[in-house]
């Protein structure tokens, strides 16, 4: 998603804005209310949790692997299994690192 996209829940979050600005009825204020509740506790539980984060070094390490893996076919098991090695260290302090940042 390019940085320019909105997210699933920005966009239902569009879409209730825009459904109340419309009508301004009550059921409509709920709705926005309620989309927007879900957004925020979405995001707090993310920044409390730090699971985006970790998904993204996660991704990031396996990018990395299969990475080593197609510039070094040849490489013996032993030098595969260092990589790795080193490669999943590298996450894990990352994720370590993760319990000391700032919430906000």
């Amino acid at each position: 998603m390019s940085a320019s996209e909105m997210t699933n829940a920005q966009l239902f979050q569009q879409v209730a804005l825009l459904r109340w600005l419309s009508s301004q009825t009550d059921e409509d204020r709920m709705l926005l209310a309620a989309v927007t509740g879900v957004q925020v506790g979405r995001e707090l539980l993310n920044r409390f949790t730090g699971q985006d984060k970790v998904d993204a070094y996660k991704s990031e390490c396996v990018l990395s692997i299969s990475e080593f893996l197609r510039q070094n076919p040849g490489a013996s098991p032993a030098d595969v299994s260092a990589e790795v090695e080193k490669r999943v260290l590298v996450f894990a302090a990352r994720v370590k690192a993760l319990e000391t940042a700032p919430i906000f």
